[in-house]
């Protein structure tokens, strides 16, 4: 089990990845951690993730209450318990402002095209929730039509979300929507964006059982059935015919 100051050193690191990465700006995003069920260590508000160090951040209770820490938590804590409240199975939080895959929410694009098997296996489509006012109920209230299914969130106008069931799968998942954002868009400006073929999508599903990926995924929404479903039912039904028929 990690101490305390592991944990808010990882914290502090993941914080300033995002900040490297350019995922956010200024005092930009915020990050927590679950330790227990009324025990949640997160950043503070006002501080650059790039200056983020181990005495800054804050434990606060499942209300977002500050119990320990000489800042304060973010204004936007509220989303984080939010997710915490909906799914027991979450222990981290991450939430930035990835440029590639904010711009898809200006622009009213959705992220839900299947182009890369990793993302395929790992998160699926993103849904974008519908625009809230920052430090109010609005953003918490816009997951919860997908908290359900999904690891990872773009919130219109804003940023994403992306949760774990650690610091570090939470980091992953975010990295994921942003990369896989930017390949789409770049397909976008090349002239097509070809995705993988529903017989392919099947096989990627069936490896993500195999290989017993953590967290939620929507699964995949055909636009068609998958090209061999149609042969499989009609040999299954000429089988039948047959028996029936004593041949």
């Amino acid at each position: 089990m990690k101490s305390v100051y592991e944990i808010k050193k990882e914290i502090c690191e993941v914080g300033h990845i995002m900040y490297e990465l350019g995922f956010v700006a200024a005092n930009d995003g915020n990050i927590s951690v679950k330790v227990s069920d009324n025990e949640f260590y997160c950043t503070p508000t006002g501080v650059s993730k790039r200056d983020l160090t181990p005495d800054m951040i804050i434990k606060v209770d499942k209300n977002g209450k500050k119990l320990e820490g000489k800042l304060n938590p973010s204004s936007e804590i509220k989303m984080h318990m939010r997710v915490y409240q909906e799914r027991p199975d979450v222990n981290a939080v991450v939430h930035a402002h990835p440029p590639v895959a904010t711009a898809f929410t200006i622009a009213g694009v959705d992220l839900d095209q299947y182009i890369l098997p990793e993302a395929v296996l790992t998160i699926g489509s993103v849904p974008t929730c519908e625009y809230g006012t920052p430090s109010t109920m609005e953003i918490p209230d816009s997951l919860l039509p997908y908290i359900q299914n999904h690891d990872a969130f773009l919130l219109k106008n804003h940023g994403a979300l992306t949760v774990g069931c650690n610091l570090n799968k939470a980091r992953f998942v975010m990295e994921e929507v942003e990369f896989n954002a930017k390949i789409c868009k770049y397909a976008m400006e090349l002239g097509a964006v070809h995705e993988i073929p529903n017989d392919q999508l099947v096989k990627l599903m069936e490896l993500r059982k195999k290989m017993n990926l953590p967290g939620r995924h929507p699964g995949i929404e055909y636009d068609e059935e998958p090209a061999n479903a149609n042969e499989e039912l009609v040999a299954t039904i000429t089988r039948k015919v047959l028996e029936a028929l004593g041949k």
